[in-house]
């Protein structure tokens, strides 16, 4: 990809950058959307689990979760305000690694380790990047 197609992308000219944005964002936002619902449509059984881990207020937590979760995900789906909702779905991602994916004795918790990582990294460049043409952000310019 050349940086002329990038730079026509930036100016609302429909690229392969614009295309690759926009699945990378369904891509990551599928997951984020489908957990937040998740938790919220199951808040009993998530703020169990928090309990069992530890946390602080594990009902208000699974709340608190959820919506990070799903509006985070909707926000990277559409392409609303992005570059935010993108920094704080990675930093909840490692905070989320750090306090429940963090035992190198069992190996499913190192695969949610690595794939977490992968993700936040995802995240970052999405940050960096922006949302493309194929975006709301797009529109608000």
């Amino acid at each position: 990809m050349s940086l002329n197609s990038v730079a026509a992308g930036q100016a609302g000219v429909f690229t392969n950058v614009s295309a690759a944005l926009l699945l990378g964002r369904v891509l990551l936002s599928a997951m984020f959307i489908l957990a937040g619902f998740a938790k919220l449509t199951a808040v009993s059984g998530t703020a169990a689990w928090f309990g069992s881990l530890g946390l602080p207020l594990p009902a208000l937590s699974a709340v608190v979760v959820g919506l990070v979760e799903l509006i985070g995900g909707l926000s990277v789906l559409v392409g609303y305000r992005t570059r935010i909702a993108s920094i704080v779905l990675a930093v909840f991602t490692l905070a989320a690694t750090a306090i429940a994916h963090i035992d190198f004795a069992d190996q499913m918790q190192v695969l949610f380790l690595q794939k977490n990582l992968a993700i936040a990294g995802g995240l970052i460049v999405l940050a960096m990047s922006g949302a493309g043409v194929l975006s709301l952000d797009a529109r608000r310019a």
